[in-house]
């Protein structure tokens, strides 16, 4: 998405801004990422609106807005790395993956981190490891993370991810039950304990434990 913006860039880029979406680096991310590829069928006309899409597997690609709040709170530099909880579609794998020196993502459903590498592989963006793995458990022998996102809701934060995150480090997830309203949270990890900031009220599928055993 370089070069001239269309009206249809320049609607999403507003209505990134209008939900409060205004760092600049965050910004020139998603305006830099294609997000048809990611959306894909009969649901890819409606690539640029600030909506939710059904992807394979049950899941969902969230709604632009909501990829860059919880970018925006995560606060990615250059030198940074991120660890991904739940790569779905790989969207916000990809604007990550524009901030971040190194990405690693997890997703229980074999189908979508295959299909992620796949489109990965054609965008050529080289940065990202993807994994088949229960994103419950983290990485730890990639331990420790400058940034941990997890891209569904837990009850509470992971005490095995909070202990992948480093001192210093920032984590960013939604939090609450799956059948209602969740809470999206910005948890700082600091030397006496951990800082918690409320982002807003969102809606995500929940974070389950295990592999799934549809084995897509």
């Amino acid at each position: 998405m370089s070069g001239h913006l269309s009206e249809t860039q320049m609607k999403f880029i507003f209505a990134l801004r209008s939900n409060g979406v205004i760092d600049s680096q965050v910004l020139s991310a998603m305006e830099s990422v294609d997000r048809r590829p990611f959306v894909r069928g009969h649901f890819e006309n409606r690539s640029y609106e600030d909506i939710p899409l059904p992807i394979n597997c049950g899941q969902t690609i969230s709604q632009p807005s909501v990829v860059g709040l919880m970018t925006q709170a995560l606060q990615v530099e250059s030198r940074s790395k991120v660890l991904e909880i739940g790569t779905g579609s790989g969207y916000q794998t990809a604007i990550l993956s524009r901030l971040a020196r190194r990405v690693y993502s997890v997703d229980r459903h074999r189908r979508l981190v295959t299909e992620a590498q796949n489109i990965f592989h054609h965008l050529q963006i080289f940065n990202v490891t993807f994994l088949f793995s229960d994103g419950t458990l983290g990485l730890p022998n990639q331990a420790p993370f400058d940034r941990i996102i997890i891209t569904a809701a837990a009850e509470d934060p992971p005490t095995p991810l909070l202990a992948q995150l480093k001192t210093g480090g920032v984590m960013v997830l939604p939090v609450g039950q799956s059948n209602i309203i969740q809470n999206l949270i910005r948890i700082e990890k600091q030397p006496i304990g951990l800082k918690y900031t409320e982002i807003r009220p969102v809606r995500f599928v929940p974070l389950l434990e295990g592999l799934a055993s549809d084995s897509e």
